[in-house]
């Protein structure tokens, strides 16, 4: 039961700054630290997203080019995604 009560206050706090949720403005737009936190959290936005129409897995209110950047970074290193550097299993 202590686990699941974890689990539950572990998804509300990551899905408390989640892309859509209104608090990036033009005047205030989501940087490079912010997509970092959007990429690590995606697969979170998205199932979220499938019960609120208005959460996306991408802030459209963003800084731009370092946005993305940020993004795209966590969204390929942040679970191992690519596996680039993968070391093959030698045979003996």
């Amino acid at each position: 039961m202590k686990e699941i009560i974890l689990l539950l206050l572990i998804m509300i706090f990551l899905v408390g700054c989640i892309p859509g949720d209104g608090k990036h403005t033009q005047i205030k737009p989501a940087g490079f630290f912010w997509g970092i936190w959007h990429g690590w959290i995606a697969p979170i936005s998205l199932i979220v997203q499938i019960f609120n129409n208005d959460i996306r897995v991408y802030e459209h209110n963003n800084s731009g080019w370092w946005y993305d950047f940020g993004f795209y970074i966590a969204i390929l290193g942040g679970f191992g995604g690519l596996s680039l550097t993968r070391k093959r299993k030698r045979k003996q």
